[in-house]
């Protein structure tokens, strides 16, 4: 499994995504430079998603600050050790608060390594965060891909990558996340960075927000 650990990958990744499948070179001219966007995996990268999901860019930072300045550093004992009010000062809400608890548990019980998922094969290491109470396929997703650099992933639940994708293909309707998964089979096994790829093209060709977006029932 090759990792996406820099720039270079990801342009060796949209050499490889034009070559299976040539619908996607306007895609490519069309989106500008694809971010690499890598976090550092563990504990606090999976808590950032989960803060992340459904509010705006800055509230999540605004949230994340809050969290920062309480906890100094954002680990599974730190929060676990956060109190009720304390979470309602950061602005997380109960179900978040619920998901963050949840994984902390997880983490320190040694039911799950956040660190040694990173290597696991994909749809397994989707299976294993998604079985977290409050972490769903989405969360999971992004995990791998952001924090593990999994190079085969494609959250097809997300709301702007199935915007992006109906747009670029001039699509009659918004893709549902069952069509979304057809239609990305073929891009394997660069998926992650079509994710990338289809992100920019949302934020640039679009003209829209492009910090990846959940589907509520997601959360």
């Amino acid at each position: 499994m090759r990792i996406i650990r820099t720039h270079e990958d990801i342009s060796a990744g949209l050499d490889g995504l034009v070559m299976l499948d040539a619908r996607l070179e306007p895609v490519v001219q069309r989106a500008g430079p694809v971010p690499l966007r890598r976090s550092d995996p563990g504990y606090a990268g999976l808590a950032n998603i989960i803060v992340s999901q459904m509010v705006s860019k800055a509230s999540a930072a605004a949230i994340w600050r809050r969290m920062e300045e309480r906890l100094e550093t954002i680990n599974s004992a730190g929060i676990l050790a956060a109190t009720d009010e304390d979470c309602r000062v950061f602005g997380l809400s109960r179900a978040k608060t619920e998901a963050l608890r949840a994984v902390a548990r997880a983490e320190l019980a040694g039911d799950i390594d956040l660190q040694a998922i990173c290597l696991a094969e994909g749809r397994a290491a989707i299976r294993e965060l998604s079985a977290i109470r409050g972490v769903g396929r989405w969360t999971a997703e992004v995990y791998l891909l952001f924090c593990a650099g999994h190079p085969d992933v494609f959250p097809v639940g997300d709301v702007a990558l199935q915007n992006a994708v109906g747009h670029a293909f001039s699509m009659e309707l918004r893709p549902s996340a069952r069509e979304l998964d057809q239609v990305t089979e073929a891009w394997a096994p660069w998926r992650s960075v079509a994710a990338r790829l289809f992100w920019a093209y949302y934020a640039h060709a679009m003209h829209r927000d492009a910090i990846p977006v959940a589907p509520m029932a997601k959360k």
